[in-house]
């Protein structure tokens, strides 16, 4: 009965984080992104790329969600095969609404600078991609594909993607103008650096923790964070006492609380913790998408 009121509270919790980054991503497009004539990273970028090589060369005004669904349809079966269906059907949420809602959403630009566009809407940008990650769902696209390779080799790979992105730029200024091509640099640079800031999943700490308590101490890392830890046993130089040093690598998310933990248990506990830049081993890994 208590795992189907977390399994609950974690689903709503999902759910809650598709729907408001999917209002976020809209609002994005219709004030910032559409105003500066911007291309946002990954299908939406390439989805408002189309669009306008559909006005300006054929006179045609495609819908937006005419393109972006369609080009979602094979990495959402890819995400649906390989990280699940749940993780999958919410971030489908987020591709669905946010395609319906940049079309039904009237434009209302807040600047036509192009700096300020590019800046802020890259934060906002940002901001909507980390609260998906958040809340274990995604904006769908590269985003399936980033994800799962970050699964499967434990490291973010959002600078690779902002590296791929280069393409889309190289099309967008050869057709319409170098000036909104370089400003989307801009643009999706801070996006990929706020990501990186506030999603912290595939970010590691070591800990080195020295503790007089050292059954206890790692009761609490292993039943927390599913992750073991090395013990070495040693002696204080200035208190001559015994004392047991662990040496253990969590994610940076689960480092705080686990301080939290290791402190009730053994008030004295002195730890040191290191970020941890790459590891090649046997690490656990959540699944729970």
């Amino acid at each position: 009965m208590q795992n189907s009121s977390v399994n609950l509270r974690h689903e709503a919790r999902r759910m809650s984080c598709a729907i408001i980054a999917a209002v976020i991503f809209a609002v994005n497009i219709k004030t910032f992104v559409r105003a500066g004539g911007l291309y946002p990273s990954g299908f939406n970028g390439v989805t408002l790329l189309v669009q306008q090589i559909g006005t300006q060369f054929f006179g045609i005004a495609i819908p937006f969600s005419l393109i972006n669904l369609p080009l979602n349809a094979i990495p959402a079966f890819i995400s649906f095969k390989y990280l699940g269906p749940k993780f999958t059907v919410s971030s489908c949420c987020v591709v669905v609404l946010t395609s319906l809602l940049t079309d039904f959403i009237p434009s209302q630009p807040i600047t036509y600078d192009p700096l300020l566009i590019s800046i802020f809407g890259g934060l906002i940008n940002g901001l909507a991609a980390s609260l998906c990650l958040i809340g274990n769902t995604s904006g769908g696209g590269t985003d399936f594909i980033a994800i799962l390779v970050s699964e499967k080799r434990g490291r973010d790979i959002w600078n690779y993607i902002l590296a791929g992105n280069a393409v889309l730029l190289t099309v967008a200024g050869l057709l319409f103008g170098w000036d909104a091509a370089l400003y989307s640099i801009i643009f999706q640079f801070t996006c990929t650096q706020t990501i990186q800031i506030l999603h912290q999943r595939y970010k590691k700490h070591t800990l080195f923790i020295v503790t007089r308590h050292p059954a206890k101490v790692y009761e609490e890392i292993k039943n927390f964070t599913h992750h073991s830890a090395t013990q070495f046993t040693g002696k204080g130089c200035y208190s001559q006492d015994e004392l047991t040093l662990l040496y253990s690598v969590v994610s940076r998310e689960e480092a705080k609380l686990l301080i939290k933990k290791v402190k009730e248990v053994d008030p004295s506990a002195f730890i040191n913790i290191i970020k941890t830049d790459y590891i090649n081993g046997r690490f656990y890994h959540r699944t729970d998408y």
